[in-house]
Parts: structure tokens; sequence; C-alpha cells
């Protein structure tokens, strides 16, 4: 009896990264938001507080809030060697009095389970109508992709910038920070000739 449960076991698909964010969710309403924030961080995760932030050491003696924040995917994208994904949706506090939005860049790690090395969003006025039973789409693996930008992190003018790509270059991110903490998130996927745009998030600083 044990020995075809194993097999089972052996023969499942691996985590997704839409499972990977539900996972996430769920341990933030059960064991407190900023625990299952260190949980599935990785370690050079960053976090924008309002300036980039290691999130490992940011996280590490902060206290969960009595009430986690909620939140759910709403849109998925991944690359075509599978090794990276940016998920996108909606977040709510204080029973949906407060609403939102999040973007987190999850990477794949050698066991075959995901860990968030970005995660941003903001405040909004109204809610996005996104979510139910979303799929990823997919980067396509067709061509030979290269990167148009510099990912490697800068500052220049009061401005910090850097960004990440999947290990195919199909996938890739920038973001971009100012002095007063207004940022500026960029993901590209590949379609088969060029990088498309399919997450922008412009964040107002204080």
């Amino acid at each position: 009896m044990i020995l075809p449960l194993l097999l089972a076991a052996a023969s499942a698909p691996p985590m997704t990264a839409l499972d990977a964010e539900r996972a996430f969710i769920a341990d933030a309403q059960q064991h407190g938001q900023w625990t299952a924030f260190r949980h599935f961080a990785a370690p050079d995760a960053l976090m924008f507080v309002p300036q980039p932030t290691n999130a490992q050491s940011f996280l590490k003696d902060r206290k969960d809030p009595p009430v986690s924040v909620f939140w759910w995917p709403g849109r998925s994208y991944l690359s075509c060697d599978g090794g990276v994904a940016v998920n996108t949706g909606p977040w709510v506090r204080e029973g949906g009095k407060l609403v939102g939005y999040f973007t987190t860049v999850w990477q794949r790690q050698p066991d075959g389970g995901w860990k968030w090395i970005y995660d941003g969003g903001d405040a909004l006025k109204s809610p996005r109508a996104e979510g139910g039973d979303i799929k990823p789409v997919v980067a396509s693996c067709s061509g030979r992709p290269k990167i148009p930008v510099s990912l490697d992190r800068s500052s220049a003018a009061g401005h910090t910038s850097a960004g990440g790509k999947s290990a195919d270059s199909t996938l890739y991110w920038t973001w971009i920070v100012g002095r007063k903490g207004g940022r500026t998130f960029r993901a590209m996927l590949w379609d088969g000739k060029r990088h498309r745009p399919v997450v922008l998030d412009n964040i107002n600083g204080e």
C-alpha cells in the first residue's frame, strides 16, 4: 500500500509558481504575514521600504500584524525554461476597506520548489477585477532572445535601478526607484521575435 503512494508522489508534477503563491497566501493567513514572507523569501530577496532592502534582514525580527493582508494571483507569466515567474494581482485589507495590487517575482529552486526574489505593490482607489482559475502565460521558446538593457545595479541622479532575468532570457524585469521612493517595475516576456511588456507598475513615493 505504501509503495503505490510513493510512486504517485514521485510522478506528481512539480509545484508551479501559482501553487507557490497560493501556498504563500495560505501560510500568511495561518501563521502570520511576516512569518510567511520570511519562509517563502530567497536569501537575496528584495523588498522596497521604500528603498531596496534585503527582505530577510528587514523581516528578521518583525512581528506579525494581528490580521494578515489577503491577496490572490490575477495574472502569471512564466519563462520558457520554467525557471522564473512573475505573478501579479489584487490585495485587500480590513475586510476590503483598503485595496491594492502586488507583484511577486518567483525563482525555481534546485529542489523544484519556489522562492520569491522581488515583492512590490501599491494601494489603489478601486480593486482590480482579476483572479479565478488562471493559467500562466508562457514565453515563446523560439528564436534567440537578447536582453536590450543592462540589468546590473546602478545609481545615478538620485535613482537606483537593477533587474533580473530567467536563464534562457525569455523573461526579464527591471526596476528603478527614486530618492523619495517612487518606483517603476516592468516585466518583459519573449514572444518569439521580441520582448513585450506584460507588467508595468508605477508606484508613487511619499
